[in-house]
């Protein structure tokens, strides 16, 4: 119950800061605007009004979070209300949590109205048949903006927003590479090899909810494959939540 009041709380205040309602208009204009380079395409425009569109689903959705989601707890310990919540019994967990859902819920707001909105510009377009891949790969994009959020809820609630937002979005890049980065790091078999596995090991494994190749020709992905990417962020959010909470616990704010 404690957890749902703050998921609520967290989702009215996202969704009614000005910050996410500019993201999705300007993510609305860009997908409007791919519709500008079809006679530059070569042939193209479908794939790449499909791929422009989904990555402005991912990196606007994550500029949500480094804008909003980083100074989640900063915010409230800056203004001191979060005394008065946990002068409540209201357990710390449950707050990071709620904090995490309630963010989390504004963000899969965003990923499925820009999710809509580029399968309207491809129905427009006379391919509205590609509409459920588009919704798969959008469903993934927010399974992506989940565990990022995760993230920054960890290391919002350890650090100053400006060092959040920098960790957060250094996780997010190195997570989008962490295939590359294990391959390299078996390649180096020196203690910097074994730095780099542990490293890649730690850090969000993003390609796995990356569907745009498959989206931008019209083919949907595996039941499998979603089954394994939702199940994948439900546990590595999981284990983000806990390790927050713990330090979190431990955190003095006088």
């Amino acid at each position: 119950m404690i957890v749902g009041l703050i998921a609520r709380n967290t989702f009215r205040e996202a969704t009614r800061d000005r910050v996410l309602a500019g993201v999705v208009i300007a993510g609305v204009v860009v997908i409007l605007g791919t519709q500008l380079l079809h006679t530059l395409a070569l042939g193209e425009g479908r794939r790449l009004t499909v791929d422009l569109g989904l990555t402005t689903i991912s990196l606007f959705g994550l500029l949500i979070v480094l804008l909003v989601g980083t100074s989640l707890v900063a915010k409230e310990i800056e203004r001191r209300t979060i005394f008065n919540l946990l002068a409540r019994p209201i357990g710390r967990p449950a707050y990071l949590v709620g904090k995490w859902l309630g963010l989390s819920g504004a963000l899969w707001v965003v990923a499925g109205s820009l999710g809509l909105a580029l399968w309207a510009v491809l129905a427009l377009r006379g391919h509205g048949a590609m509409g459920p891949a588009v919704i798969e790969a959008a469903y993934l994009a927010g399974l992506e903006l989940t565990v990022v959020t995760a993230l920054a809820v960890l290391f919002s609630a350890l650090s100053t927003p400006v060092l959040s937002a920098l960790y957060t979005l250094g996780s997010y890049g190195v997570g989008q590479w962490s295939g590359d980065l294990r391959e390299f790091a078996r390649q180096t078999p020196s203690a910097v090899g074994t730095a780099l596995e542990v490293l890649a090991n730690l850090v969000p494994n993003l390609p796995v909810f990356n569907m745009r190749a498959l989206a931008a020709h019209g083919e949907m992905t595996t039941f499998y494959h979603l089954a394994l990417a939702t199940l994948y962020a439900l546990i590595y959010c999981g284990c983000v939540l806990a390790l927050a909470s713990a330090a979190f616990e431990s955190r003095d704010f006088k």
